[in-house]
């Protein structure tokens, strides 16, 4: 997370007052009552934690499903808070994947309380995003995100975290809410990933490792300490390939507002191939998979069709 204004002391005035209207809607659309309770809660969850882990808390980060917050440790070190709503599987899944790489590829673990939604996180500084401004800057952000890919991807056989064959359920989950079809996905499209996922699922290139899950460009910072660093790890095993699903449908939404994104596609699937050292029609077919279950995502949120991701999905099965 980057770094922002000065700390200050967080009173409950204040968390309450920078809460958006998005983040609110979000929290309490996925967790419901539950939700709405960590909410209200929240004031005195970070006085908590606060005065738990010794630190002064400052402004909030961009806010989407967890409270985010600029912290400074007692030492003077500075840190970020991090809560969520208590029993979130994701949460428990990503403090596994950050102590499994203890700090190398990704911002390391400071602390963590699994049960009460909190942990503590390094502050990546400067912390500035890898998101190119344009398409020449390409190239050069896509060695970076190889790079943290090849940190990060270590054998974890026994890490408790779901597979890439656990995630492609959400295949199923599209045809139970549609009565078998594919609601407003086109259904030739998703006949197609379906298949070609449960194929590369089945036949697995390597692995299992562990995997980021969703590392791309918004979610990989400059660190003064270990050049670009992983923020945000989702925790999955499978093998090193799936990783290029999220890369290649970002930058969002800005990589299909470039001149030729099939081009630029076609050229990141020759790269990531190199870079990984597997057959270009391995990731062009985890690529296409990817974001077609992208798209299925969507719809279970309650996002109807994500057109983002379904056009990568076509421009990357003939990249």
């Amino acid at each position: 997370t980057r770094t922002t204004a000065p700390a200050q002391t967080m009173s409950r005035h204040s968390v309450a007052a920078e809460l958006p209207v998005a983040f609110v809607r979000n929290v309490r659309g996925a967790f419901g009552a539950d939700g709405a309770r960590w909410l209200a809660g929240l004031p005195a969850t970070c006085r908590a934690y606060a005065e738990r882990w010794g630190l002064t808390l400052g402004r909030p980060y961009q806010l989407t499903y967890h409270y985010v917050v600029a912290a400074t440790r007692a030492d003077g070190t500075p840190a970020v808070l991090k809560l969520g709503v208590p029993g979130g599987v994701e949460f428990g899944r990503q403090v596994r994947a950050l102590r499994l790489v203890a700090g190398d590829g990704m911002a390391r673990l400071l602390a963590a309380d699994v049960a009460g939604g909190a942990m503590l996180l390094e502050r990546v500084e400067p912390g500035q995003r890898l998101t190119p401004v344009d398409e020449t800057a390409d190239p050069a952000a896509t060695e970076v995100l190889l790079d943290v890919m090849r940190r990060v991807h270590r054998p974890a056989p026994d890490a408790d975290l779901p597979t890439v064959a656990d995630w492609g359920r959400g295949f199923d989950r599209l045809r139970a809410r549609h009565g078998g079809g594919t609601g407003p996905l086109p259904a030739a499209l998703v006949d197609r990933a379906e298949r070609r996922y449960a194929e590369l699922a089945g036949s697995p290139a390597g692995g299992p490792v562990l995997l980021h899950g969703d590392l791309h460009h918004e979610n990989a910072l400059r660190s003064d300490r270990a050049g670009w660093l992983a923020i945000d790890p989702k925790g999955v095993l499978g093998e090193p390939a799936f990783e290029v699903g999220p890369l290649l449908l970002n930058p969002w939404p800005q990589l299909l507002r470039w001149p030729d994104p099939a081009r630029i596609l076609s050229r990141r699937v020759d790269q990531l191939a190199d870079g990984l050292a597997v057959p270009a029609d391995r990731v062009r077919s985890w690529g296409f998979a990817f974001a077609a279950l992208s798209a299925a995502w969507t719809d279970e949120d309650g996002g109807g069709q994500n057109a983002h991701a379904l056009r990568v999905a076509e421009l990357v099965s003939r990249a």
